[in-house]
């Protein structure tokens, strides 16, 4: 008896390739990572394979301030501890200043593709896994969308 089994990418490998968080397979945004702001944050209105929307109701996204901000305080910490330890901290010269324009040019760098994960984290707190969506149909969240106040920002 030959049992076929799904492979499925885990929770934080979908997460951190922007994937559809109730199939784990579907690109959530449109176009690659880019340094354009408007093409970066693109993306499809629904799961190119299992067809969950992702647009849940009328400014869900607003909370991804946060998550961005708390990455960025991580990304910060781990850098200012790595700069501790291989060239170390001083007051006595301007190393730490080195490491604040350092940090600051890593931030930038970093700022597409921190906001592209930030999305993705906060979707898939809301959306669940659904390893057998090939047999269930999305959750209808069409009453809670307005088409007025689409892109309304």
């Amino acid at each position: 008896m030959n049992i076929e089994k799904e492979k499925s990418r885990g929770y934080i490998l979908s997460t951190l390739n922007c994937r559809c968080p109730r199939c784990r397979e579907g690109r959530l945004f449109k176009n690659p990572i880019s340094i354009s702001f408007k093409r970066n944050l693109e993306m499809n209105k629904e799961c190119p394979l299992c067809g969950q929307p992702t647009e849940i109701e009328v400014g869900f996204y607003y909370g991804t301030g946060y998550v961005s901000y708390v990455l960025s305080i991580a990304i910060c910490a781990l850098s200012l501890i790595a700069w501790w330890l291989t060239i170390g901290l001083s007051v006595d010269d301007n190393r730490f200043f080195y490491w604040l324009g350092f940090n600051a040019i890593l931030l930038i760098v970093l700022q597409p593709w921190l906001m592209r994960l930030s999305r993705s984290l906060w979707i898939s707190w809301f959306v669940k896994y659904d390893p057998h969506w090939k047999e269930h149909q999305p959750i209808d969240v069409s009453e809670r969308l307005n088409p007025d106040q689409a892109n309304n920002w």
